[in-house]
């Protein structure tokens, strides 16, 4: 997760245009994990319903369980990073 850069005072206009650029790269790779962990959210709420050919056993469906609970964390932080980053640019 990364915080977004902040303009200095005394950075000038290529110091700022770099910071938005690092800024809007930032934002598309928190958007990109926050992706990636609903999608593997996703896949484990299957896996913990069962609905996974060869891992439906009670220890399956306990461990997608909280895989899914650990990504929905993920895909939250990640979506709130990269909001940060796309107000500063």
């Amino acid at each position: 997760m990364s915080a977004p850069n902040a303009d200095k005072p005394n950075e000038g206009i290529v110091g700022s245009a770099i910071n938005t650029v690092t800024n809007a790269a930032q934002y598309v790779s928190e958007t990109i994990q926050g992706k990636s962990a609903e999608a593997q959210k996703e896949a484990d709420k299957e896996k913990a319903k069962g609905n996974v050919p060869g891992q439906d056993g009670l220890g399956d469906r306990v461990s997608g369980a909280l895989g899914a609970a650990q990504n929905k964390m993920d895909e939250g932080k990640h979506n709130t990073a990269a909001e940060a980053n796309k107000r500063s640019t």
